[in-house]
């Protein structure tokens, strides 16, 4: 014991070597909390020392070398009320804060929060992600969280911390009006609207919310199974084609199992519906030839024959063969007594030339016209 307080009457160095990766607060531990005048402070980059004499906050040095003075300690000597400087060893707690930023803090809420969706109406969602703290108001986060603890880790308040952010995703996904849907392409804007959500309430702690991210939002089992059936649905298009597929699934995982009579039986069966639904899609009837369940639209009554095509001739005038003509024509020159019933004319498909008054189609354009006289007469 008095070596320990020799020991610790002789201290003149005070400094913290952070080894721990979750360690936010480490008190500087020494016999009666004595600290010689003079004594060399040493705080290294990402902490800062607070001094606490009798329960209450007093100097806090940044980062830096520093030699213990009264000049250095204006806090501390007004507590202890030194006017003209200060005898040595001094009581004080050193307190050294990690200011570094604590990452892949996980959260998630253990109930699903109820919400009204836009889409499907009231609904539950469950989400989950990480933040990033790190403390920036070492006093505030000493007094108001660490208290008297001489060794405080970020598992001791995460817990809380987690709670913080649960209490306020749900008013939050409500204000921000995201459909369900369309949370996945928003994980990155819903997260920034979190952070900045209770970004206040940590810095009464003295803590700052760097960061928060949403890794998923789901919805009940019962819900997702609704929707991969609506999906589904819609990659399916053809049920017909569908009910097929699934028909011949199902014969191959009867193939696949054992053999037996059962076994036998349901790969029968299965081979006959599937028999009756291809021979229903190509029209054939049910499975045992009967007629199809379903009774055939009443076809639409015949519309008028196409129309015949058009013969054009070709005529022989002044001995050459002219056109060809069509009807049209023909009765232009019939009714100018260039066509007569003895033109010889000719058509696709006829086998030689023949008189005009003899070609069926022709005789009506010499209806009007009397026929040739006899010879002799």
């Amino acid at each position: 014991m008095l070596l320990k307080k020799l020991l610790g009457e002789f201290i003149d160095v005070i400094e913290w070597t952070d080894d721990s990766r979750n360690t936010m607060v480490w008190r500087f531990e020494r016999y009666g909390n004595e600290i010689k005048n003079g004594a060399q402070l040493t705080v290294r980059a990402s902490q800062i020392a607070v001094f606490v004499s009798e329960g209450q906050i007093a100097d806090v040095f940044g980062p830096g070398m520093y030699t213990l003075e009264t000049q250095n300690l204006p806090i501390l000597s007004t507590l202890q009320g030194w006017v003209h400087g200060f005898k040595s060893p001094f009581k004080a707690e050193v307190y050294f804060v990690n200011t570094r930023r604590f990452t892949d803090l996980k959260w998630g809420t253990r109930n699903p929060i109820m919400l009204r969706d836009p889409e499907f109406g009231p609904i539950r969602l469950r989400a989950f992600g990480s933040y990033v703290v790190r403390v920036i108001e070492g006093g505030t986060f000493i007094r108001e969280i660490v208290g008297s603890d001489g060794h405080f880790t970020v598992e001791e308040i995460e817990q809380q911390l987690r709670n913080m952010i649960i209490s306020r995703m749900g008013v939050v996904l409500g204000e921000s009006g995201i459909p369900a849907l369309d949370m996945a392409a928003n994980y990155a804007e819903l997260g920034r609207f979190i952070t900045n959500a209770i970004q206040p309430r940590f810095v009464t702690y003295g803590l700052e919310l760097t960061q928060l991210l949403v890794e998923n939002v789901s919805l009940p089992p019962q819900v997702e199974e609704a929707l991969d059936k609506r999906s589904q649905m819609g990659l399916i298009g053809n049920l017909k084609d569908y009910q097929q597929f699934q028909a011949a699934e199902a014969m191959a995982k009867a193939a696949a199992q054992p053999g037996g009579a059962a076994g036998d039986g349901l790969g029968m069966a299965m081979g006959l519906m599937m028999a009756g639904q291809i021979s229903n899609a190509m029209g054939g009837g049910g499975p045992w030839g009967q007629a199809p369940a379903a009774t055939p639209a009443p076809a639409a009554p015949p519309g008028p024959p196409p129309l015949p095509p058009s013969v054009s001739y070709h005529v022989a005038l002044d001995g050459q063969a002219q056109g060809p003509y069509g009807l049209g024509q023909l009765q232009q020159l019939a009714a100018r007594g260039t066509l007569t019933r003895d033109t010889l004319v000719w058509a696709q498909g006829m086998a030689s030339w023949q008189p005009a008054g003899q070609e069926a189609a022709l005789k009506t354009l010499f209806a009007s016209s009397p026929p040739p006289l006899p010879p002799g007469v």
